[in-house]
C-alpha cells in the first residue's frame, strides 16, 4: 500500500486492502471498455454528418484535446492520488466535497437502470434477426408489437397516466442482463470486471469489424460515405457544431461521473498514468470512427435500395437507426440476418462493458463507505436496482420514461457533475498544482501550466455554456413534447433525487471506516533533498 490509513475509533475493524487490476493492461482494456459504449456506434456518426460531415472532424479533434483528455486526466488524478471511489476521494480532498461523490454515484445509479433496459432490446434483436421477425414495417414493429407503447395522450389531449404493464418482450432479457451483472460483479475485481472486459472487448472489435468489413462492400456504400465525409466547412463557423463536438466528447469518454476516478483508484501506486489515458481517448475516436463507416455505409445501402439519398433518410441517430432504421436496411441486405446479428450482438458487447463500469461506481462507493464485500454490495444494490429497472424500463411506458431520464441524467446531472468536479477541486480546493505534480511525478507523458489552463477555464467555460443553455430550453418548453407532468416527474424529478440522495448520503450516514486517516503519495508539495552531515534529508 501506498498509504497511510489509520482505524476509526468507532470500529476495531481493519480497512481491507484496496482491490487493484492485474497490471496495466487490465486497466486500459477496462477503460476503453466502460468509454466505447452504444453512444459511440448510434450517436457518434448521426452527430457528424448533421454537423458538417467531414469538417466536424476538426471540431471533433479540438474538443478531445482541449476538454476530453484534460478531463480524463483529471479523473485519473484524484482517484489515483485519493486511492477511493468518488465519495471517499473527494471527502479526502475537503470533508464538504463528500457530496458531490455521492451525486456522481447517484448519477450512475439512475444511469444504469435504463441502460439495462437498452442491452435488453439488442439482445431480444439479436435473436430476432435470425428470422428478421421485425418484417417489413420495424418502427411499428418496435413501438406496437415489442415495446407496446401506449399513447401518450387521449382523444381530449389530456395526458395519460403512466401504465406500468410489463411489456413481456422486455421482461425476460432485461431480467437476464441483470442477472449476468449482478453475477460479474460479485467477483473480485481482476477475475470479474477485468476479465469480462478482456473477453467482451476483443470480442466486440473482432464482430463489429466483420460487420464493417461486409457493409463497405453492399451497393451504395460508397455514396453513404461521401454523405458522411464530405467536408462542410461552413460549418464550423457555427456555435452549435462545437457545443456538439465537445458534447459528443464529452459523453462517449465516460469522464466527470465518477467512472474514470474509480477505476483509477485500483491502479498501484507507481502507476503511469498519462499514457494510458492517451491510449483510452484515442481509441475511443478510432472506435467512433469506425462505427462512422460501418452506419453509413449501410445508410447508402439503404438509400440506394430505396432510389433515393442519404439526406431523406429519417432516424440517423439514437435508438431509432439501430431498432428502426438498421433493420430496415438489414430485411434489404444480401446474408441480413448475419449481418443483424452482428449489429445487435456488437450493441450487446459494447453497452455490457459499459453497464459494468457504471455498476462500478455505485458498488465501490458503498462498499468504501459501509464495509460491505463485493459480494453484498453487488447483491444489495443489484437486486432493488433489477427491479426498479424492470418497473419503470420494461414496462410498456418504459421507451418514455428511458427517454426524459436519460436526457436529463447526461445534460443536466452529467454536465452539472464535470463543472462542480472543476470548480470546486481546481478553483476553491485549489488542488491544481498537485494534481498535475501527482500525474507528472509517475507518468511519462507531463502535464504542467497547459493541462492546468485546459482543465480550469477552457472545459468549464464549454461545459458551463452548455449546462446553460440545456436549462434554459428544458424549461421554456417541455423535453420532447412530453406532457408536462412526465417530464416534471421523471426529469426534475430525477435531478431532484439527485441532490436529495447525495446530501442524504453524506450526512445521514457514518464511514465505516475512518475516511481521514490517509496520506497521500508522492508528498506535495515536494520536499527537495539536501545533502547534510547527517546524509540526505
Amino acid at each position: 500500500m501506498s498509504t497511510i490509513e489509520t482505524q476509526s475509533a468507532e470500529s476495531a475493524h481493519k480497512r481491507p486492502k484496496r482491490q487493484q487490476w492485474s497490471g496495466q493492461w487490465g486497466f486500459i482494456i477496462s477503460a476503453i471498455g466502460s468509454a466505447v459504449g452504444l453512444g459511440n456506434i448510434w450517436r457518434f456518426p448521426g452527430v457528424a454528418y448533421e454537423n458538417g460531415g467531414g469538417a466536424f472532424m476538426i471540431p471533433y479533434l479540438v474538443a478531445l484535446l482541449t476538454a476530453g483528455i484534460p478531463i480524463l486526466f483529471l479523473d485519473y488524478s484524484i482517484g489515483h492520488r485519493w486511492r477511493g471511489s468518488a465519495p471517499l476521494a473527494f471527502r479526502r480532498i475537503k470533508r464538504w466535497l463528500e457530496s458531490l461523490g455521492w451525486f456522481q454515484v447517484i448519477i450512475c445509479c439512475f444511469i444504469f437502470l435504463y441502460y439495462a433496459a437498452i442491452l435488453a432490446w439488442a439482445a431480444s434483436y439479436f435473436v430476432f434477426s435470425f428470422t428478421l421477425a421485425w418484417g417489413d414495417d420495424a418502427g411499428a414493429f418496435l413501438t406496437q408489437s415489442y415495446l407496446q407503447l401506449p399513447a401518450l395522450t387521449a382523444d381530449d389531449g389530456s395526458a395519460l397516466p403512466f401504465n406500468f404493464a410489463p411489456a413481456w418482450g422486455v421482461f425476460v432479457p432485461l431480467l437476464l442482463i441483470w442477472i449476468a451483472a449482478i453475477a460479474v460483479m460479485a467477483l473480485n475485481l481482476s477475475k470479474g470486471l477485468e476479465k469480462a472486459n478482456i473477453f467482451f472487448m476483443p470480442m466486440l472489435c473482432v464482430t463489429f469489424g466483420i460487420l464493417v468489413v461486409g457493409a463497405l462492400f453492399l451497393p451504395g456504400a460508397v455514396d453513404g460515405l461521401n454523405a458522411l465525409f464530405t467536408p462542410d466547412f461552413s460549418a464550423i463557423m457555427e456555435p452549435n457544431v462545437w457545443i456538439a463536438a465537445y458534447s459528443q466528447i464529452f459523453f462517449s469518454l465516460s469522464i466527470a461521473f465518477g467512472i474514470m476516478l474509480t477505476y483509477s483508484s485500483y491502479r498501484r501506486r507507481r502507476a503511469n498514468l498519462t499514457s494510458p489515458g492517451l491510449v483510452v481517448g484515442f481509441a475511443n475516436s478510432s472506435f467512433e470512427l469506425l462505427a462512422g463507416l460501418g452506419v453509413f455505409s449501410v445508410l447508402g445501402f439503404m438509400a440506394n435500395q430505396a432510389g433515393t439519398t442519404v439526406d431523406k433518410l429519417d432516424n440517423l441517430t439514437g435508438p431509432m437507426l439501430s431498432f428502426v432504421t438498421f433493420p430496415t436496411a438489414i430485411s434489404q441486405m444480401p446474408f441480413g440476418p448475419f449481418f443483424g446479428a452482428m449489429f445487435f450482438l456488437s450493441l450487446l458487447l459494447a453497452g455490457f462493458t459499459s453497464m459494468l463500469s457504471i455498476f462500478e461506481v455505485v458498488s465501490a462507493g458503498f462498499t468504501d463507505k459501509f464495509g460491505w464485500s463485493r459480494v453484498r454490495a453487488a447483491l444489495t444494490i443489484g437486486i432493488p436496482a433489477a427491479a426498479i429497472s424492470i418497473g419503470l424500463f420494461g414496462s410498456v411506458s418504459g421507451l418514455y420514461n428511458l427517454d426524459i431520464v436519460d436526457n436529463f441524467t447526461n445534460n443536466i446531472g452529467v454536465v452539472t457533475s464535470a463543472v462542480l468536479t472543476i470548480v470546486t477541486v481546481i478553483w476553491i480546493a485549489r488542488k491544481g498544482n498537485e494534481l498535475a505534480y501527482h500525474l507528472s511525478s509517475i507518468s511519462t507523458f507531463k502535464v504542467g501550466f497547459t493541462w492546468k489552463l485546459l482543465v480550469g477555464v477552457i472545459s468549464p467555460l464549454m461545459l458551463g455554456y452548455m449546462l446553460v443553455i440545456t436549462v434554459k430550453d428544458l424549461i421554456e418548453k417541455p423535453y420532447g413534447g412530453y406532457p408536462e407532468f412526465y417530464v416534471a416527474t421523471f426529469g426534475w424529478g430525477a435531478v431532484a433525487v439527485m441532490v436529495i440522495g447525495a446530501l442524504g448520503l453524506t450526512y445521514l450516514t457514518k464511514w465505516k471506516f475512518n475516511p481521514e486517516g490517509f496520506t497521500p503519495w508522492p508528498a506535495f508539495p515536494p520536499v527537495s533533498t539536501e545533502t547534510t552531515k547527517g546524509g540526505v534529508r
